[in-house]
């Protein structure tokens, strides 16, 4: 093999981590993102993160995940190159990719639905290529980055590519938080931290927030929840309902993704409530309709649909949301294995958010 064949494959590849079936992954070479359409931006990663659903198709709940598949779905990056067709951006430009790919022109985008997007949804670490890697394809680019502002703290920005934009869509929007209200959250997360956070933007009475791990709770109440449930003893619904004079609360947000979690929403809901689910569900759920079908409920599903992404850029960059905080742990890229381990157990490592520096 020649110098200059060497030097050519390694013009033409690049790292990534690939996921190899349930339990396996490893970070390899795989061929360097390329355009494959005029409207697509290929854009180099300068900082990327670690989702819970990433965890999930780690342990096979999402099928669609196939042998080979690039994971990742939420970065900052620098654009390297752009499609004929995009007109939004150009080399150079720093960016904010979206979760959720948008062709902003077919009839669930025009309803401000893009995760039902025709040519697009999440589809980026899920059935195309995604953002762990040192380079991601992104279609729809127009409609799928961001322009970041100038000094842009991206440990602080990259959580406005899925967590912030989920936690507020599907949990407080989809649950109509309201100021007044009692709000439990089911799960003290990334997402549910996110939901904590947005949820403050609507001045409720109270915020519960409800998690196995102590650690995690405390540092809820250090972002504002007024009071913590520990559910180790499988007692949860017990607990709030003392904590709310019998009554249950207003708003449940679901933002584990496991059945004992959403059977502790329809156990703390008050009549007239709203339960909204987050959480990504990979096995069947009991709904116990014989207990609420007259409490006049709502309840509420989503797949977010990033539509908040500009608003919260605002709200992030005015200094009233402090995104950063979410991120615990900072690790090279090329350690992503590494950080799945210390992502994976969270509660060993006291880990949020981990940080992966491109």
């Amino acid at each position: 093999m020649t110098t200059a064949t060497k030097e050519e494959i390694k013009i033409n590849t690049m790292k990534a981590l690939v996921y190899h079936g349930p339990g396996n992954k490893a970070w390899e070479d795989k061929p360097k993102a390329s355009l494959q359409k005029n409207t697509d931006a290929v854009v180099r990663i300068t900082t990327s993160t670690i989702c819970g659903t990433d965890l999930h198709i780690m342990k096979g709940d999402v099928p669609a995940v196939t042998d080979g598949r690039i994971l990742g779905h939420e970065g900052i990056g620098i654009v390297e190159e752009v499609g004929a067709g995009v007109t939004g951006f150009k080399k150079g430009d720093k960016v904010l990719i979206s979760c959720v790919t948008s062709c902003g022109k077919c009839d669930y985008c025009k309803k401000g639905m893009y995760s039902h997007c025709r040519d697009g949804g999440w589809i980026l670490g899920n059935t195309i290529d995604g953002t762990q890697a040192e380079y991601v394809r992104i279609p729809h680019a127009d409609n799928s980055l961001y322009r970041l502002p100038e000094g842009a703290d991206e440990n602080a920005y990259v959580m406005l590519s899925d967590i912030f934009p989920t936690g507020f869509e599907c949990g407080v929007l989809n649950g109509q938080v309201k100021p007044g209200d009692k709000v439990a959250i089911v799960g003290s997360g990334p997402i549910g931290m996110a939901a904590l956070l947005t949820a403050q933007f609507y001045s409720p009475a109270e915020i519960i927030m409800i998690d196995m791990d102590e650690n995690r709770l405390q540092v809820a109440k250090s972002f504002g929840a007024t009071k913590t449930v520990n559910s180790t003893d499988g007692k949860a619904v017990e607990a709030v309902l003392a904590l709310t004079g019998g009554e249950g609360v207003d708003v449940a947000i679901e933002a584990v993704g496991v059945p004992s979690s959403f059977l502790t929403c329809q156990g703390i809901i008050a009549p007239g409530g709203r339960i909204a689910n987050i959480g990504v569900h990979g096995k069947p759920v009991e709904l116990h309709l014989e207990k609420l079908w007259d409490r006049n409920i709502a309840i509420t599903t989503r797949l977010v649909d990033t539509v908040t992404i500009p608003m919260l850029l605002k709200v992030v960059q005015s200094g009233k949301l402090d995104a950063k905080k979410l991120g615990t742990h900072s690790f090279k890229l090329s350690e992503v294995v590494a950080a799945y381990e210390t992502f994976g157990n969270a509660a060993k490592e006291k880990a949020l958010k981990v940080i992966l520096k491109g």
